[in-house]
């Protein structure tokens, strides 16, 4: 069968009631209460109701719009009504994700959603030891969240048995079929019952995944809550023309002159991402740095620097375009522009997200303007040009280190007066913030960070 659609909304209704209207367990609305959401999101408007009746579901939906609790709300709600009375727990929710973060984000979501419900999750991902996940399979879990290679691994020692499962969900799944897990995907679904409800949500819609939703759904009902390429409204968007080779001096001097408040910054390449960071920590930047060939290990360590401010800033290539929630982020920068436009609107959705402000800085040297043009026919949107100082020179701003005791050159004595008290860690309220993206006063006032945040 061909999959047409049957729900498409671009601000679907959340209705007076909030989350009490959807149809939800009390447990689970006093769980979403005691998170801090109070109004669901369009898309768990539009998903958690049809989930709740059966529905086998195809959501279009982006990055940052709370998919996670569109689906997460609703497993939770079923397996309550029927946790097993003694014995030992099987899985009967399976969600797998591309990435080590966006599992390990799924699982959080599944906990914190969870915790008056009885109800056990585990999530498994390769890059670390099988050990304590195995431990924790053999004493009985309710929903498993994975990455495909280690569930096969795990279902191959014969550690996963998956007949029990009543509700499977596969999201992210352009992301998928990029990083070459469709294969991986399809044997794990030939090991499921048929008799089950699938949920597929994906930020794109190409060919391939459309054929794979064909093969995976039962009459599906499909819920667009925005364009697909589309990027949250609430994010400003501007360039910089630079050449390649001054782009990290342009970086350091918004890092220093105030510019920018906290980054997540992209670059193409991991080597690329090492240098960077080696470059901003000379220059007595915070950084981190995270992608495919950090150990997991490592990759924690670093988010968690990351949110607690320990770092201002983040570097990462696209294996963290996706699955990373850090929550008041300012700034993404595309350092590198990304050839594939899609990649675009994945990276800067980690700001701006449940409806904050949020800022996206792109660099874009001579050799990406075709890059550029891409991404501006893709989203329909034309990113502020914004004019690249012409004072910015090494020499002036990349000395070393500072000394302990000493703040960084160009920081601001409001940054140090943010991160002596130990509370705002150099946090500028939202306004400054927005009207400091593009060095000037007039940037519409700068918008308020929501007060009402939806769930992931």
């Amino acid at each position: 069968m061909t999959i047409e659609p049957q729900i498409h909304s671009s601000s679907a209704p959340t209705g007076p009631e909030g989350f009490q209207g959807l149809g939800l367990a009390r447990p689970l609305r006093d769980a979403v209460a005691s998170a801090g959401y109070h109004t669901p999101t369009p898309i768990q408007a539009a998903a958690i109701p049809e989930v709740l009746n059966g529905r086998d579901l195809l959501g279009a939906a982006q990055t940052g719009t709370g998919k996670t609790a569109a689906f997460a709300l609703p497993i939770l709600d079923f397996l309550m009504e029927a946790v097993a009375e003694g014995g030992r727990p099987v899985i009967r929710a399976l969600v797998l994700a591309p990435t080590r973060e966006l599992a390990a984000q799924i699982g959080e979501s599944f906990r914190t959603y969870g915790k008056k419900a009885r109800v056990r999750p585990l999530v498994v991902f390769g890059g670390v030891g099988k050990g304590p996940q195995i431990r924790e399979l053999q004493r009985g879990v309710d929903v498993l969240v994975a990455t495909p290679g280690r569930l096969l691994d795990l279902m191959n020692d014969g550690y996963v048995d998956l007949r029990d499962v009543e509700c499977f969900v596969l999201d992210e799944a352009d992301r998928m079929l990029d990083m070459g897990f469709i294969t991986d995907v399809k044997r794990i679904e030939a090991a499921l019952p048929p008799d089950r409800q699938t949920l597929m949500f994906s930020a794109t819609m190409p060919k391939e995944i459309r054929k794979l939703a064909d093969e995976l759904l039962d009459d599906p009902v499909n819920v667009a809550v925005d364009p697909v390429s589309s990027t949250v409204e609430p994010i400003e968007q501007a360039v910089y023309f630079v050449e390649n080779k001054r782009k990290t001096e342009l970086l350091l001097h918004l890092l220093k002159e105030g510019k920018i408040e906290r980054a997540l910054v992209f670059t193409r390449t991991k080597h690329g991402a090492n240098r960077l960071g080696q470059k901003l920590t000379r220059a007595g930047i915070e950084a981190g740095v995270i992608h495919g060939n950090k150990s997991q290990l490592q990759r924690e360590k670093a988010l968690a620097s990351f949110k607690r401010w320990d770092t201002q800033v983040m570097i990462a290539t696209d294996v963290a375009a996706r699955g990373i929630d850090i929550k008041d982020l300012s700034h993404v920068v595309n350092f590198d522009i990304p050839n594939e436009p899609e990649s675009y609107v994945h990276r800067i959705g980690r700001t701006g997200r449940a409806g904050a402000s949020g800022i996206a800085l792109a660099f874009c040297s001579p050799e990406e303007r075709t890059y550029l043009g891409a991404i501006e026919r893709l989203t329909q949107k034309k990113a502020e040009r914004l004019q690249a100082p012409e004072d910015f020179h090494t020499d002036r701003i990349a000395g070393g280190p500072p000394k302990r005791g000493q703040r960084s050159q160009g920081q601001s004595q409001g940054q140090s007066r943010g991160r002596s008290n130990g509370s705002s860690r150099g946090r500028r309220p939202s306004s400054d913030r927005a009207r400091s993206a593009n060095g000037s006063g007039n940037s519409g006032g700068g918008r308020r960070r929501s007060s009402q945040r939806a769930p992931r």
